[in-house]
């Protein structure tokens, strides 16, 4: 949940001033010539206000954090406040400084310092007027805002062979690893994630009681913290636990979570545990990055030629590919994995799609009556 605003990294002086959201001033206070330290402090509050804005309207603490992030990168290069930005400061900015950036950063920087200036605009322009004579205005134009959209780009998952061979060897490996219950916590997780496509954050915050084994024909499980559509905030959703994710759930509740723990009624006991304890001596949450080491160590070991390549997304995009090549049609795929839009669950199938090869058949099947017909 949202915090201080140094939660958010807004800079030293902010995390000196202390500033919590819930204490933003009425910045409309000033009257007399403001000081360089009035000025200084109104930036502060007015980036803080920002941060609760966008928090108010419903946008996940990562998405604005990594606004946030944007926009402490351009003041830096500015080095004034950025309300002092002009089209050509703009220009030089993105034309030279981020000329040779990835795609996805110069659009991203764009949008932040987009919607920043919209709310300037909207909230403090007058105060602005007042003690500076500036007239807000954003420094992007037409002219000058980076164009094109952030396409995802083409993953081809690792064959249903090749996945079966990196959890044969994995499983192999726990009856003579070093550290049992860790190995097998990342074995059951990746498992999860390949055959219902689980986001690695998702994984990472299943409590115990997410698992609703009596709902459905095979159970299913309550994702609490899925991915938002365009920022707006944790998407719920039910995924069953079909595929076989019941079989490796069931095990892994028997006879591995216990090594973590011993209270399965506690309520909040995370379903994927840390070996770390919190304060009271209960188990912590695993972190998505002992779920990534884990995979990739397996990957090193056991699948080679993928050991740089396999992530957990790409594990995700293997449970959609296979999902659609058994059958499943887009949209109940579009359910399992929780997109927004359809849009979406195609880029993820599109490798796997015949559709193209399809039409080239029927087409040659009826060139060959058309043929066959003059031949007569």
């Amino acid at each position: 949940m949202l915090g201080p605003v140094e939660d958010f990294g807004l800079g030293a002086k902010v995390r000196r001033r202390g500033l919590g959201l819930a204490l933003v001033k009425d910045l409309r206070e000033f009257r007399d010539a403001p000081t360089q330290e009035d000025l200084e402090a109104f930036e502060t509050d007015t980036l803080a206000g920002f941060v609760l804005a966008r928090a108010s309207a419903g946008l996940a603490d990562g998405t604005i954090r990594g606004d946030v992030g944007h926009l402490e990168q351009v003041r830096t290069w500015f080095g004034r406040p950025m309300w002092e930005m002009q089209p050509a400061d703009a220009d030089d900015y993105f034309g030279r400084v981020l000329r040779d950036a990835a795609k996805g950063t110069r659009l991203g920087r764009a949008a932040a310092l987009s919607v920043y200036f919209t709310f300037l605009e909207l909230r403090h322009k007058a105060e602005i007027h007042q003690m500076t004579g500036i007239a807000v205005q954003c420094p992007l134009d037409e002219m000058n805002r980076p164009r094109g959209s952030k396409q995802a780009a083409i993953r081809i998952p690792p064959t249903a062979a090749e996945v079966a061979t990196l959890f044969s060897g994995w499983r192999s490996e726990l009856a003579t690893c070093r550290k049992f219950a860790p190995t097998a916590r990342n074995f059951a997780a990746a498992d999860l994630m390949a055959k219902v496509g689980l986001r690695v954050n998702e994984v990472c915050h299943l409590d115990l009681d997410d698992i609703k084994w009596d709902l459905g024909r095979f159970g299913k499980l309550h994702v609490r913290v899925g991915k938002g559509s365009r920022g707006s905030g944790p998407r719920e959703r039910m995924v069953p636990l079909i595929n076989g994710a019941d079989r490796t759930l069931r095990w892994f509740v028997e006879d591995v979570w216990g090594c973590f723990d011993d209270d399965h009624t506690r309520p909040g006991a995370p379903l994927f545990c840390s070996e770390r304890k919190n304060a009271d001596g209960t188990s912590a949450r695993v972190g998505d990055d002992a779920l990534r080491n884990g995979l990739a160590a397996a990957a090193v070991a056991h699948l080679p030629p993928w050991a740089d390549i396999l992530t957990p997304h790409v594990l995700r995009h293997f449970c959609a590919s296979q999902l659609y090549a058994g059958g499943l049609d887009l949209v109940a795929i579009q359910e399992v994995l929780g997109h927004a839009w359809i849009a979406t669950t195609m880029r993820y199938v599109h490798v796997l799609a015949t559709h193209v090869e399809d039409a080239w058949i029927l087409g040659q099947q009826r060139a060959a009556k058309r043929l066959e017909g003059l031949v007569r």
